[in-house]
């Protein structure tokens, strides 16, 4: 154990691991081996001599009082009495160290201490990474393709560790070869004894489209811009919900940018999947009207978390979208169970009154303002 700090500083530097985290588990290995070679019963502490660069390991006994029970326990205790011979001024409770000479371990303790030290440090390690990667959990991360397997799922080599993309988790569609670069969100790190660190990424989530226009937009990363909600079918269709507390920005063309630019370049990275934006509003009706865009909507009424949502018959082919997809993304973005009620031309235009074709214009008009 002479110039053990040498060795551990050694360690910490090839692992990139926080020197006094090392320190720890080097105390805690040789602890344990000497508890399994020497003698189980004993009470051992250690320590690193930072000055001479050299390990310690001490029998730790607690000082009792002379008529304590506890006396008759020599590994664990010593009567006042006795440890006053030591040092005329200790007290019950105080603890006398005996160093231990580690020259007295044999081959197959040194081996054992070995074998210690290497599962300590990597777990060291992986718990390292684990917090590393835990923190990122919902942001994008890019990797090598290292290997797709027959079932489809892709392996991705990012820097120090290899994650998985399953085929479930993948875009319908989309094909990698192994040596492409690829992103994707980080949506689980777990790590056990057994396997290590275990990262599972995905390309479906909400959290990829919300990333990439954060990455894209540089009003929704400086906070200008927030979404507020997204609603995805992936590869197909998605709807963002956006809003801001600026007067000078609009949300809905910072996000889309000139010529449809910024959200081109993220249908792109989506296999072309169609992005609606919108502009969120507190007033559930609108919220919701403009939600089926682009659909024109004539009335709104909200009950609970259930909107009835009156419709034209020429609208409501647009309002309910290829396979219902339109319909099915505006209820999950907006969180409501829409139910679309279609309206009869003809008794729009024999009814009683004006007021309900006045009261449409009205909604209408609101579509555009709060």
């Amino acid at each position: 154990m002479e110039k053990i700090l040498d060795i551990i500083e050694g360690i910490s530097y090839e692992k990139g691991l926080p020197i006094e985290s090392v320190m720890e588990v080097v105390k805690e290995s040789v602890i344990k081996v000497a508890q399994q070679t020497l003698d189980s019963k004993i009470l051992y502490d250690a320590e690193i001599n930072k000055k001479n660069k050299t390990l310690h390991l001490y029998q730790v006994i607690s000082v009792c009082g002379d008529d304590d029970e506890t006396k008759e326990d020599k590994e664990h205790y010593i009567p006042l009495s006795e440890a006053r011979k030591h040092d005329s001024e200790i007290k019950v409770g105080d603890e006398l160290r005996y160093e231990l000479s580690l020259e007295n371990m044999n081959r197959s303790a040194v081996n054992t201490l070995f074998r210690e030290l290497e599962f300590r440090i990597q777990r060291l390690v992986e718990t390292q990474l684990f917090d590393k990667y835990k923190a990122q959990i919902g942001k994008i991360v890019s990797g090598n393709v290292v290997r797709i397997d027959d079932l489809g799922n892709t392996f991705v080599e990012i820097d120090e560790i290899r994650a998985v993309l399953p085929k479930k988790n993948r875009i319908k569609g989309e094909e990698f070869r192994v040596g492409q670069v690829i992103g994707a969100v980080l949506k689980y790190v777990g790590i056990d004894k057994q396997n290590g660190i275990s990262i599972e990424l995905s390309r479906t989530t909400p959290k990829m489209l919300e990333e990439l226009l954060r990455l894209e937009v540089p009003e929704i990363k400086d906070g200008e811009v927030e979404i507020v909600a997204c609603a995805r079918i992936p590869g197909e269709r998605a709807k963002v919900a956006l809003k801001t507390d600026s007067m000078k920005v609009d949300p809905v063309g910072a996000t889309v940018g000139v010529k449809g630019v910024r959200i081109n370049a993220v249908s792109k990275e989506l296999k072309n999947e169609s992005i609606d934006c919108i502009e969120f509003s507190n007033q559930p009706e609108i919220y919701i009207a403009r939600a089926l865009s682009p659909a024109l909507i004539v009335s709104v009424v909200v009950e609970d978390k259930k909107a009835v949502v009156s419709i034209s018959s020429e609208q409501k082919p647009k309002a309910i979208g290829k396979n219902g997809i339109n319909v099915r993304l505006a209820s999950m973005l907006t969180g409501y169970e829409i139910e679309l009620k279609e309206i009869d031309h003809g008794a729009l235009a024999d009814g009683q009154t004006k007021e309900p074709e006045k009261s449409n214009l009205d909604i209408l008009s609101s579509l555009f303002k709060e």
